[in-house]
């Protein structure tokens, strides 16, 4: 089977930082084994892992074998690279149940079922639950420094703080599963973000003295957005993969909310649309911004590929809704968990459902019930120009509000002028 060149693909994304000499020489020979380690630190991964998990796809669609190693041995190790404390260290049932859900959303992304270049994916933990610790500082310990682990910046950085020796040993720990991924699979490849550098590199160097064996390292840029502030993350904190924990609607209001000035760089390196067509959606994009076309594609193709079709559809429907014109039809088909994370944030009110059984006057609804207008006549007023609406649809001075109104039997969406939202719950 021939191969891509898949440094020079990561290349034009903008996704090579750093690499060992012979990296690219090494990966145009054939078809070869490459892999990343996800710690299980949580039951889903983010899309802060998304640069590593598109790596792999990357990695596979140039006809190399990806592997995907889930660290349920490091993750209850916890690694410092980055990090200005320990993390809290993970029982085995919550890394067993973690290891479930991640294995799920790589799924999503990496063929796990081809015959060709299969991915495959490994816990380390399979090979050091087995491992005497004795034999393994005697086995392995003795081929890396003191001096040569001190010396890596993950390790410096904490020194004033202090690092436990649990930590310290992360480092070792992850060289040797290169070291057994090479020896056992044939992989002499592994990717990381450039934090990871270190790490990375204190496993070629355990292969070379241990075994005289040559490997390489490839990393990727730490993500960063033009503004200064973190990747990935919002005012309710992580942005995830699983739709539990953030709905697909929250997710595709972050990529189609990407700032032009990061929106070029992020097409190459979250999607999978090759150079011509990227080079067409930016230069249809500079034509006129304001329609968002880069930010619209983006969008869609991150969001079937981790949610589903169906999913980013409902997502453009609720933003339609509450950002542009939306019917009833459409407010109909959002589920709760939709609905309630698209109107996130706007002004809500109570009112009683058995009030709303019998029936209540709109402009009563409107002034004494939820005071969404502050008198009698500017309800009536803006009523009479068009200007009110519930659930989408015009509402008058002599409408009735019941019960039959009620979204998934529990809210009313009022709408007053062309973009502000008032969310009724009724109880």
């Amino acid at each position: 089977m021939s191969v891509k060149n898949f440094v020079e693909e990561l290349r034009w994304r903008g996704m090579v930082h750093d690499m060992t000499p012979g990296t690219e020489a090494y990966l145009m020979q054939g078809p070869s084994y490459g892999y990343i380690g996800f710690d299980p630190t949580a039951d889903s991964l983010h899309i802060g892992h998304l640069v590593q998990i598109m790596t792999l796809v990357h990695f596979q669609r140039c006809g190399h074998k990806p592997i995907a190693l889930v660290g349920g041995a490091t993750g209850m190790v916890g690694d410092p690279s980055g990090k200005n404390e320990e993390r809290n260290l993970l029982s085995k049932e919550q890394l067993e149940f973690n290891l479930i859900g991640i294995k799920k959303q790589l799924a999503r992304f990496i063929d796990f079922e081809t015959k060709e270049n299969q991915a495959i994916m490994v816990n380390n933990y399979d090979w050091f639950k087995g491992y005497e610790f004795l034999d393994f500082i005697r086995d392995i310990g003795k081929h890396i420094t003191i001096n040569y682990m001190l010396a890596k910046d993950s390790v410096q950085k904490r020194l004033e703080t202090g690092m436990s020796f649990t930590e310290f040993s992360y480092q070792l720990v992850q060289a040797y599963d290169f070291y057994w991924l090479y020896k056992n699979m044939g992989c002499r490849l592994q990717m990381g973000g450039s934090d990871q550098w270190g790490n990375i590199v204190t496993g070629t160097e355990l292969i070379r003295r241990k075994d005289g064996g040559t490997a390489y390292a490839l990393t990727t840029p730490l993500m960063k957005k033009s503004d200064g502030s973190k990747f990935g993350k919002t005012a309710a904190g992580a942005l995830w993969l699983d739709a539990n924990k953030t709905s697909p609607y929250s997710f595709y209001q972050y990529w189609i909310n990407t700032s032009d000035e990061d929106v070029i760089n992020y097409i190459k390196i979250f999607t999978t649309l090759d150079k011509e067509q990227i080079d067409e959606l930016i230069i249809e994009h500079q034509k006129a911004p304001h329609l968002r076309i880069l930010q619209k594609a983006l969008a869609k193709d991150i969001t079937v590929r981790v949610h589903s079709k169906n999913d980013y559809q409902i997502a453009v429907e609720a933003s339609e809704i509450l950002f542009g014109e939306g019917t009833l039809e459409s407010l109909m088909r959002l589920d709760e968990k939709t609905f309630l994370s698209c109107f996130e944030g706007v002004p809500q009110y109570q009112i009683s459902k058995t009030k709303l059984e019998v029936g209540i006057p709109a402009v009563d609804f409107l002034v004494v019930e939820t005071q969404i207008f502050s008198s009698k006549a500017e309800a009536r007023r803006m009523m009479k120009d068009g200007a009110v609406l519930l659930n989408k649809q015009k509402l008058s001075e002599s409408s009735n509000i019941d019960s039959s109104m009620l979204l998934q039997n529990k809210f009313l969406l009022i709408q007053k002028g062309k973009k502000t939202h008032f969310l009724v719950t009724a109880e």
